[in-house]
C-alpha cells in the first residue's frame, strides 16, 4: 500500500489546500482541510516531508507540525512559482509547493522560534513607530506653513513650532490650535513609545552573546547586532558570507548573457531592514574615516576610486561577510593590522 512520503500544505486564513504524493509520485491526498483541523489531519499521518511556503503564519505552522514529528521545510514564494502550471488556484499551488520542496537545488528559509519573531516584532513595531513620528512632525510642519509659521530643519524646528502654538501666536486660529495640540499630543506618545522599544531592544542585546560579539564590529551597534541575530537563526544555512550578503541584498543586480557581464545598481531583492542599517552604519564608518583618519586601508584606498555612497555599499558587503563569518565561527572581531613598508 501507497503511503504518502512528501506534501505541499497551501496555508491561508481559513481553508488549506494539501496536496499529498508517494515516493512514486503517485497523487494520494488533495483536499482542503479547515484550520481547526489541521493538527487533527497530520496526526493522523506518518512522519513526512511538507512544504510551505514562507508567508505569513509559516513559521508557527513550521513549528506545529514540526512537533508531530514530520519534516517542514519553508520555501521563499518567488521560488515556488516557477513550478506552477497554467492557472493560479489554491489547489495548483498546493501542487507546485509539492513539487518544489523535492527539488535539490531549492533554497529553504529556516523556521524560526517564538522568542526571535518576538525580537523581529520588536524591531518592526519600533520601525513603524518611527514613520509615524516623521508624519506627524511633517504633518505639523505642513499645517502651521498655511498661517505662515516656517522653522528650521530637524526635530528642535518642531519644537519650536510647538512652543509658538502653545504660547498662543495670533497667527494661528484657535480651531488650528486646537488640531495641533492634538498632533502634537500624539507625537509626544510615539516619542516616548520609542524610546520604551530602545529600552527593550537594548535589554535583548545585552542578553545575547552573539549580538554583543557582533556589536564589536565598526558600524554595527545594538540595534542592527539584535536584529541580525533574529533575523539569521542559523549562519550556517549559507556557504559562506558572500551569499549572507546576497540575501540581504547588497549585490549589483545583473543582466548578463552570453559570456558578457552586464552589472547595474544594488538589487531591491532581499532584506531591506537589514539592508539600509548596514549602509547607514557603513556610512558613518565612512564619515568618521574621512573626519578623523582611519587605520584601515582598505577603506582609504576605496575612497580615492568610488564615490562616498558607492563606498558605504562595498562596505556594507564587507560588513555582511563579517557577520557571517562571526556568527558561523564563533570568533570575536579583530582590527586589521597595517602592514609596515619594507
Amino acid at each position: 500500500m501507497n503511503t504518502v512520503t512528501t506534501i505541499g500544505l497551501d496555508i491561508a486564513k481559513s481553508v488549506f489546500q494539501v496536496h499529498g504524493i508517494s515516493a512514486t509520485g503517485e497523487v494520494l491526498i488533495r483536499r482542503q482541510v479547515r484550520r481547526g483541523q489541521v493538527l487533527k489531519f497530520f496526526a493522523s499521518l506518518p512522519p513526512c516531508l511538507i512544504g510551505i511556503e514562507a508567508c505569513a503564519s509559516a513559521h508557527h505552522w513550521s513549528r506545529e507540525l514540526q512537533s508531530l514529528g514530520h519534516e517542514v521545510k519553508l520555501m521563499p514564494p518567488a521560488y515556488v512559482k516557477p513550478y506552477l502550471k497554467r492557472q493560479k488556484n489554491d489547489m495548483a499551488d498546493a501542487e507546485a509547493i509539492c513539487e518544489a520542496v523535492t527539488r535539490p537545488t531549492m533554497r529553504f528559509v529556516e523556521t524560526k522560534t517564538c522568542e526571535q519573531q518576538s525580537i523581529l516584532m520588536l524591531h518592526r513595531v519600533r520601525l513603524m513607530q518611527v514613520r509615524q513620528r516623521t508624519m506627524l512632525t511633517n504633518a505639523i510642519r505642513a499645517h502651521l506653513a498655511e498661517f505662515g509659521l516656517v522653522a528650521k530643519i530637524g526635530r528642535e524646528g518642531v519644537d519650536e513650532l510647538l512652543l509658538m502654538v502653545r504660547d498662543g501666536d495670533e497667527r494661528v486660529p484657535e480651531l488650528a490650535r486646537a488640531c495641533i495640540l492634538a498632533l502634537a499630543e500624539q507625537l509626544m506618545l510615539v516619542k516616548r513609545q520609542i524610546l520604551e522599544m530602545d529600552r527593550r531592544i537594548t535589554a535583548c542585546h545585552r542578553a545575547s552573546e552573539v549580538s554583543r560579539r557582533l556589536a564589536e564590529i565598526p558600524g554595527v551597534g545594538p540595534l542592527l547586532a539584535s536584529a541580525l541575530v533574529a533575523h539569521v537563526p542559523n549562519p550556517k544555512a549559507f556557504s559562506s558570507g558572500r551569499n549572507l550578503a546576497a540575501w540581504i541584498g547588497l549585490v549589483p543586480k545583473q543582466n548578463s548573457s552570453g559570456g558578457k557581464e552586464r552589472l547595474g545598481g544594488v538589487t531591491k531583492q532581499g532584506n531591506r531592514y537589514l539592508r539600509s542599517m548596514l549602509t547607514v552604519g557603513a556610512l558613518a564608518v565612512i564619515r568618521f574615516a574621512q573626519r578623523h583618519g582611519t587605520k584601515r586601508p582598505w577603506i582609504v584606498q576605496l575612497l580615492t576610486r568610488r564615490a562616498t555612497k558607492v563606498a558605504a555599499v562595498a562596505l556594507a558587503n564587507k560588513m555582511a561577510r563579517m557577520v557571517w563569518a562571526i556568527m558561523a565561527t564563533g570568533e570575536r572581531y579583530r582590527e586589521p593590522v597595517t602592514r609596515q613598508a619594507a
